[in-house]
This record gives structure tokens, sequence and C-alpha cells, in this order.
């Protein structure tokens, strides 16, 4: 059996959401896999979301491995890192933290479900972890507030979701999947009438989240993000997508790719879910 390891803060829906829904597919038989162990960053008690969350697994009776971040972190008397700055040794020896603790498990693919933390090289090194990234390769870097907005000041007229391989230089890890939908057209043509009508900043100053044209591009991307990442565990799990020795992605005839395009399976899976 194809195995999965399943690394996550557990702060919120979002993180239960996308365990359930991986453990569903594969109670169901639609995925072929099985979850070896759920790290999670946080310990018991130290939010209510996250005691549910612990509590999901422990209920799915799978193996779940702790290490408080913000414990350990205080306990070298440490601050956390900017953004953007090297990671500092006590940074790393949490990580070399974890992966003791992970020693006894082999997972074919790990994958970083509402994970908070930037990976360390090291641990980049001893798994093939990948991440999601709500945009398409090439799209806008940054959460995926500041890839929506960035979208709007381009004019886009498309955007989508990838998978990519973690690696400590956040979200530039080579793509290895990704599935991509249309943000002009149809029912989005009116929004972008209205949008040019003001200076983006006011906009966003003014409505925010709430303008149309940014929710419903928005709504696009999070229908994609759960098949997304089940189709690419499907696929590698399909043996359709590989992650070679030098970090490179590959098709089934061991070609390098630059990403494996599930465009046309994820939108049959909206179709079919009504999504």
């Amino acid at each position: 059996m194809y195995k999965l390891g399943w690394f996550s803060t557990g702060r919120g829906e979002g993180s239960k959401g996308l365990l359930r829904a991986a453990q569903s597919a594969i109670d169901s038989g639609n995925l072929e896999a099985g979850i070896e162990f759920v790290f999670c960053s946080r310990e018991r008690g130290e939010t209510e979301a996250t005691d549910q969350f612990i509590r999901m697994v422990e209920d799915y009776g799978i193996p779940l491995v702790c290490l408080s971040y913000q414990k350990y972190r205080r306990s070298r008397g440490e601050k956390t890192p900017p953004p953007g700055t090297p990671m500092p040794q006590w940074r790393l020896d949490y990580d070399n933290e974890v992966m003791a603790r992970l020693k006894d498990f082999q997972p074919d693919l790990c994958i970083l479900a509402g994970y908070l933390l930037i990976l360390g090289e090291e641990m980049s090194r001893e798994y093939n972890i990948i991440n999601l990234h709500p945009a398409a390769p090439g799209g806008p870097a940054g959460i995926w507030q500041d890839v929506i907005w960035k979208l709007i000041e381009i004019d886009a007229s498309e955007t989508g979701a990838m998978m990519h391989l973690a690696i400590p230089e956040l979200d530039e890890g080579p793509v290895v999947t990704y599935c991509k939908f249309p943000i002009k057209g149809g029912t989005f043509e009116e929004h972008w009438r209205d949008i040019r009508q003001s200076p983006l900043d006011e906009v966003r100053a003014m409505q925010g989240e709430d303008n149309p044209l940014f929710r419903l591009i928005r709504q696009g991307g999070v229908i994609r993000e759960v098949p997304l990442v089940l189709s690419t565990i499907r696929a590698f799990s399909e043996g359709r997508v590989r992650i070679g020795p030098n970090s490179e992605i590959t098709d089934t005839d061991g070609s390098v790719i630059d990403g494996y395009d599930l465009t046309a399976e994820i939108n049959k899976i909206i179709a079919e879910t009504g999504s």
C-alpha cells in the first residue's frame, strides 16, 4: 500500500476537512493509500481547534506524533525568525527532533496540510514532501489573498492551483501537479467591468475580500483544492507521477515534466460532485 505522511498544525476547519476527505477516500477505496502517521506542530491544550483535530486523528486510529513548536521555541528562549531570513540553528534543531520522533515511519509521500512552518533543508531532503499553492504554475506567489489581488491587478485570464515540492525557499519548489481554470468570460465579465470603474487600491480599502470578483475567483480556487490534493495522491499511488532522486518530477515513462496537468480530472470531479 502507498504510504502517506501527514503534516499539519491543525488550526482550523480547513485542516480537518482535508484530513476528513483523504481518510474518506481511503476508506471508500477511491484512494489506494494509507496515512502512516500524522505529525502535528501543536500539542493538546494549546488551542481548541487543534484539540479537535487531534481527537479526529485519534478517532481514525492513525498514529499521531506531536511536538509543540511554540513550547520548543520558548524552551530555547528564542523568537520566531522574520520571514525571508536564514533559518536559525534552534529552528533546524526543531526539525531534527521531529525527524527523530518519526524515524520508525517510512512514508512514500508526505503532505503539508495546513502546516504553518517552513521546512529546513534536512527535512526537505529526508522526505518527499508536497504542499498546496493557490495559483497555477507561473502565477503569483504568496498567500491566497495576495494571489487574487495580483491576478486582478495584472488582468489575468486564468488561474489555478498546484502542488509543489516543499523546499526551504517558500513556494519555490518544483511543480508536481496542477490544474487551471478561466477567470474571464461568463459570470466573471460583469465583475471585471465593475472593478475597472475604480482604482484597485480604493476597491481593496473599501470592499476588501467582499468584492464580487475577488469572491468569485476565490470560490473557483477553493472548490479545486481538495480534489487536487486527492488526485495528486492518486496519481502518485498509480505511478503516473514520481519524484526522482534529484527532486526532478517525472511521468510514467521516467521523462522529466514541468508538473502533471490534472485539469481535466479535477473538472470531471467538480462536475460529478456538483461543487
